[in-house]
């Protein structure tokens, strides 16, 4: 059956700050699900109109006190169909799946990626026997890794499961550790770094540690090793799980990931002139973030043992792990 997601109304008044502004962008700068093209777009499709009614340019200049209304549409998002893939389990039981995802691998279709998912892999694996709390699209997905991040992921395979993972999720007891690459050498060896992650306001597709707004995000760190005087290996433990956590809150720190491009990470030719041969070629080969959820532990949802896993095996920066 096909999940149709209801239509969203918003009504927003431009405040005083926002006076003189294109609306496209006023209206993106309030609304911070809905990207500035995504605004545009909604502009020229007739679904945003001024509280009287009257059809509105994205390239007007707006007013304080004005007041608009923004209608984003009812979407109805295709079913996933069932594609088989090599998966890599290590534990598979009646209740839920832990697998490492390699880098390169979108968890769950979406805009750009709707097909050859994990989330497609897992339905020709399970029969349609997932949980479905997650909605069409996400079956089982309890959590997320970004597509060029590696790692260990457990998935729910009931109801019952997934609602018992969530829980530990949200009660911060369901254990992360991320290994990392980062460019240079922080100052404190292991500290915690705290800061609310929102929208970025320059870009709506990143993320950003935002003074007002946001979610509370904590990661602690701690460095295994330095590579070279130039590349830290820390480790990582989330207490929270935000979208681009670890990525914002090191490029926060002033140690952006190895091979981030979106936070600061690239691997430009300056970079690399400055390490040793062997290592500047390794540097240079990695695509995307060096990052991988290295181990999980938690409290298995039928009868609350302790479940803990640890894996490299598809990690791209497995030979500088240790």
């Amino acid at each position: 059956m096909t999940e149709t997601i209801r239509s969203r109304t918003y009504t927003v008044t431009i405040p005083a700050g926002k006076a003189g502004f294109r609306l496209d962008r006023a209206l993106a700068d309030q609304l911070s699900d809905i990207s500035r093209t995504r605004v545009r777009a909604l502009i020229e499709d007739g679904h945003v109109r001024t509280q009287a009614g009257g059809r509105v340019r994205a390239k007007a200049l707006v007013r304080a006190g004005e007041s608009y209304v923004v209608v984003v549409p009812a979407a109805r998002p295709a079913v996933p169909e069932a594609q088989a893939m090599d998966l890599h389990i290590l534990h598979e039981d009646d209740d839920l799946i832990v697998l490492e995802k390699p880098a390169g691998l979108v968890v769950h279709p979406a805009p750009g990626n709707p097909d050859r998912t994990l989330v497609n892999a897992l339905l020709a694996h399970c029969g349609g026997k997932l949980s479905g709390i997650g909605g069409v699209a996400r079956p089982g997905i309890v959590h997320r890794l970004d597509k060029d991040t590696s790692g260990l992921m457990v998935v729910a395979k009931t109801d019952r499961a997934h609602h018992a993972l969530a829980a530990q999720l949200e009660a911060r007891t369901l254990t992360r550790v991320y290994r990392a690459l980062v460019w240079g050498v922080p100052s404190k060896r292991e500290g915690t770094i705290e800061g609310n992650i929102g929208r970025s306001r320059a870009d709506r597709k990143k993320m950003a540690i935002v003074k007002r707004g946001g979610k509370p995000a904590l990661t602690r760190y701690k460095v295994v090793k330095v590579l070279a005087g130039a590349i830290s290996l820390v480790e990582c433990r989330l207490a929270t799980g935000r979208t681009h956590q670890i990525r914002v809150h090191m490029a926060g720190l002033g140690h952006p990931i190895v091979g981030d491009p979106n936070y600061g990470g690239a691997a430009t030719a300056r970079r690399l002139a400055a390490l040793p041969r062997a290592l500047a070629a390794k540097i240079g080969s990695l695509h995307g973030q060096a990052l991988h959820a290295r181990s999980l532990a938690f409290a298995h949802p039928a009868d609350g043992r302790t479940m803990s896993f640890s894996s490299n095996k598809l990690c791209k920066f497995n030979d500088l792990m240790e």
